[in-house]
Formats: structure tokens, C-alpha cells, sequence
């Protein structure tokens, strides 16, 4: 074959050279025909092509996971191409944000997401609706993030609508919630912006569960949170004019505040958790008083003790009063559940 030569002709070109080994040599394309300068020039095409492809590859490869500024192109059919310098990338439908307008020659940031092979060419698939673009975006606006004295726990966001974010500080002279939103929310606000008007909560996390989940509820105020360790569940209770508050519109503020945990969530009113507590109370008490009745025989009714009055003849008249209330309820519950001796 042409592309082969024998051990002494490639000695007489290069006596270094072994068995298997390539020779390179330089060729003067001026000698070729007009056929094998269409073949070497689609070659040399082919190749560079293939590299170009590689090198993009590899370098978002290495990017995913951070941000890329990019130029809006076009839609085709529901995904938006976007110009992020030296390559393009898609936006797939589920994850743009309602609230972006995807015009043309728009300026954006987006989070990358990974690289994909389409057509025997990479392709960056990109998101605006991803946790990590909030992450990345604090992580440029906030100093004190990139430096690692403020750290960012764990997000939960519902593109478009709203992001609850739990941070932390690892220096007790740093407020995180204030170094995130800066002076005069001017940091906050400039992620805001970005992401075109969605809403961020921004909370300070606490190894204590008890009072995580009580701010991560938040703008609503908790009562009392009873665990359940096992099940890493919560129940949540509230002030009856709070329960809307505390679930949100079609039960958002309670869904993220689910995710930011990672606790289920259930949240409940004083009045619900009352009867809740009550309806499991009384037939126990009940019985109690049955046999009480029993062993007292005929005694008078003024020797009958105060602890039996009825439970809903109880009023609640404030915020103490219903905890001191509950716990009543929970202490009678827990002592008439222990079995006796």
C-alpha cells in the first residue's frame, strides 16, 4: 500500500526508525492534480471539524455546574438557541422560567447543565429554571460566599414563582441572611433582576430542626412542632389565622418549605390540632371516668373531681393560652396511654 514502506526504505529516509513506527513527511500539494487537492483539503476540513468539536466538548465538560452569559438566536419549536461564544446552546421548554422573554439578541446567564451529542456534535444544554443558577448567581453578587465564610446550605425553587434559600455563616460576626441581601437589598436585588421579578426568601439555616422548619415557614409564625424522627416528618401548628399563610397560594410556601429541609410537612391550625388531640383523648377519658363512677358508687356529685369537665368546655383566649392548652391535652393523652404498673 502507498501509506507503507519497508524497513530500508525508511532507513534510508530516517535511520532512527523501528518496525510499526510513522514517518512524517512534508508533501508540495503544487504536484497535485486537481482531484487530490479536493481529497487533501476535505481531509484537512474533516479534521479540523472533528477537533473543534473535541475541544468544545471538553471544555463544558468542565463547566458544568457554573454559569455562561449568552445571546438569544431563535426558537425552534419550544427550544430557544443561544449564542455562549465559541458554541451554541439549547434551552429545553422545561427548563426555561415563565417569567423570562426569550427575545432576540437578549442578553442572559445560564446555568449549564451537561453536554450532549446531537448529530455527531456536542450540544450544551442549558437552564434558567435550575436551583444551581440562584446558587452561582448569589455566588458572584455575595463576597462573603466566594470567600466560604458564607455558606449556602440548600435551595428550593419553583421557577418563575418563588426560592426559599437557607444559608449559614462560619463566622459569628457575619450575618448570612444580611450578606445576602446587602445594604439596602441591593445584592438580593440584583439577582432579582436577573431572574426578571422572582420572588427569593432568603432564611438562616439552624442545626436545630425544630426552628428550621419554623423559619422556613416563614412569613408565617409557628406555634409548636411536634417530630417525628423516624419518618423525618413535622407536624406543624399554627395560629387559625395563620394556616393559609403558613400553606400558601395552592400550598407553596409549605412545598418549598418541604424541599428546603427535606422533611414532610404537615401543617395544622390550633383549632384542627385541638380536636385532632381531643377526638383521641376522649375515649380514653371517658372510660376513665366510667370506672371512676364505678368504684365511687352513689357518692355525692360534689365529690366528683374538676378534671372531669367536659374538654370543650375549655376556652382559649390567646396564643399562651392555647400552648398551655395543648400541652394539658398532651401530658392527659401520654399519662392515660401509660400502661400500668
Amino acid at each position: 500500500p502507498n501509506s507503507e514502506l519497508s524497513l530500508d526504505q525508511a532507513h534510508a529516509l530516517s535511520g532512527d526508525l523501528e518496525l510499526g513506527d510513522q514517518l512524517v513527511r512534508e508533501v508540495d500539494p503544487s504536484h497535485f492534480g486537481r482531484l487530490a487537492a479536493q481529497t487533501a483539503k476535505s481531509v484537512i476540513n474533516q479534521k479540523l471539524a472533528q477537533a473543534e468539536k473535541i475541544r468544545i466538548h471538553d471544555e463544558f465538560s468542565g463547566r458544568v455546574g457554573g454559569l455562561a452569559s449568552g445571546i438569544v438566536q431563535r426558537r425552534d419549536r419550544n427550544e430557544v438557541l443561544v449564542d455562549i461564544g465559541r458554541a451554541q446552546a439549547v434551552l429545553p421548554y422545561n427548563q426555561q422560567s415563565r417569567l423570562d422573554n426569550y427575545t432576540f439578541k437578549k442578553h442572559m446567564r445560564f446555568f449549564i447543565m451537561k453536554v450532549d451529542q446531537r448529530d455527531h456534535r456536542p450540544i450544551i444544554m442549558v437552564s434558567r429554571s435550575h436551583p444551581g443558577l440562584v446558587r452561582r448567581l448569589f455566588e458572584q453578587e455575595v463576597p462573603e460566599i466566594g470567600a466560604g465564610i458564607v455558606e449556602i446550605v440548600n435551595i428550593a425553587r419553583e421557577a418563575g414563582s418563588r426560592t426559599k434559600m437557607a444559608v449559614t455563616s462560619h463566622d459569628t460576626n457575619i450575618d448570612p441572611v444580611g450578606a445576602c441581601v446587602g445594604q439596602r437589598g441591593t445584592r438580593v436585588q440584583s439577582v432579582i433582576t436577573e431572574l426578571n421579578g422572582e420572588k427569593i426568601d432568603i432564611i438562616e439555616w439552624d442545626p436545630d430542626i425544630t426552628e428550621f422548619i419554623s423559619s422556613a415557614l416563614s412569613p408565617a409564625r409557628v406555634i409548636r412542632v411536634v417530630l417525628d424522627e423516624e419518618e423525618q416528618s413535622a407536624r406543624v401548628i399554627v395560629a387559625d389565622h395563620q394556616l393559609s399563610l403558613a400553606i400558601g397560594k395552592e400550598g407553596q410556601n409549605a412545598r418549598l418549605a418541604a424541599k428546603l429541609t427535606e422533611w414532610r410537612i404537615d401543617i395544622k391550625s390550633e383549632t384542627q390540632y385541638r380536636e385532632m388531640l381531643e377526638s383521641a383523648w376522649m375515649p380514653d377519658f371517658e372510660e376513665a371516668v366510667a370506672a371512676d363512677e364505678a368504684g365511687r358508687g352513689d357518692q355525692p356529685e360534689e365529690n366528683v373531681s374538676p378534671v372531669e369537665a367536659e374538654a370543650d368546655e375549655v376556652l382559649v383566649t390567646d396564643e399562651k393560652s392555647a400552648v398551655s392548652y395543648l400541652d394539658m391535652l398532651e401530658s392527659t393523652l401520654d399519662s392515660l396511654e401509660e400502661p400500668e404498673a
